[in-house]
């Protein structure tokens, strides 16, 4: 619905950057929710989330893309192309680097696929609630001499310090143009999709370094429960690669994978307002990251994007 009052501007804004910088934190504290998951291992991101921020003179719709690096399998090949084909569809590029780390192997190739690109790139410097205010300057030039960004702003998006700004500053290049989502809609993305990152995000904390990103989720079933009207029947499956990772999901007399569910549960909980009945599966799906047909089954899909 166009809104009433003119001048009303709008525009699509992308966050990219290598893993781990923030990009996922980011988009949470934008959009005063969770619904893009956290995690430090590299790759949590798969799918562009988009996060959408509406206030009485205009609406972002931030799409949190896969960190970037060199693929090593179809499943990066997949989170690579999702990433770039955001670059020429936005108004505004968010290159997200960590204040607590040097410029490197990583931000270059990242800056490198940035050249040519017509659109305004920020430079948005992540984590200064862990760096010297007297180090900022020298962090953010060590960045302009790699690439010639239209702003350089440093934030922390844990803390949301300078996150304002930020939005201000988007805010004065987006063109004018129509709502495209509700005033009270935060993400285009359907609860089916947040409850499954949700719990990947439980099964990656708890598991830690035991397990890479060979976890996917798959929802089979959302539906009121038989006997309690107003709680949610879940069930999901976790889908693993080999069999050791299978036991080391579920855990010893299946505590772990209880955990999991635990965790997960009071997310989706607050997620959807209502109480949740959670049941969890694991199950091997040998080598599914590089296999095409697996991947669309899980989700990635090349044409959505």
């Amino acid at each position: 619905m166009q809104p009433d009052n003119e001048g009303f501007k709008s525009g699509f804004i992308s966050i990219i950057g290598r893993p781990n910088v923030g990009k996922s934190t980011f988009l949470n504290r934008v959009v005063g929710q969770k619904i893009a998951i956290m995690s430090d291992k590299p790759q949590t991101t798969r799918n562009k989330v988009q996060g959408v921020v509406t206030t009485t003179d205009s609406q972002m719709v931030f799409i949190d893309t896969p960190g970037i690096n060199e693929p090593r399998h179809k499943l990066g090949d997949f989170m690579l192309k999702v990433a770039k084909n955001t670059f020429r569809e936005v108004d505004v590029l968010l290159f997200v680097a960590s204040g607590i780390d040097r410029v490197g192997k990583e931000d270059r190739y990242v800056l490198e696929m940035l050249k040519g690109i017509d659109v305004p790139v920020f430079l948005v410097i992540n984590k200064i609630d862990q760096v010297h205010p007297d180090n900022l300057p020298k962090i953010i030039e060590s960045y302009r001499n790699e690439f010639d960004f239209a702003e350089a702003i440093p934030i922390s998006a844990l803390e949301g310090n300078n996150v304002e700004t930020l939005l201000t500053k988007i805010n004065q290049r987006l063109p004018e143009g129509p709502q495209y989502y509700p005033a009270d809609q935060i993400t285009d993305h359907p609860e089916r999709f947040i409850i499954s990152e949700l719990i990947r995000e439980k099964a990656l904390h708890l598991t830690r370094e035991e397990i890479p990103h060979s976890i996917a989720v798959v929802i089979e079933k959302i539906a009121p429960d038989s006997e309690n009207k107003e709680m949610i029947r879940i069930q999901a499956t976790i889908m693993v690669e080999r069999d050791s990772q299978k036991g080391i999901v579920i855990g010893k007399k299946g505590v772990l994978l209880k955990q999991i569910g635990t965790r997960a549960r009071q997310d989706i909980e607050n997620l959807l307002g209502s109480k949740v009945y959670l049941e969890l599966w694991v199950k091997v799906q040998k080598d599914w990251r590089n296999k095409a047909m697996h991947l669309r089954d899980f989700g990635f899909r090349e044409d959505e994007y």
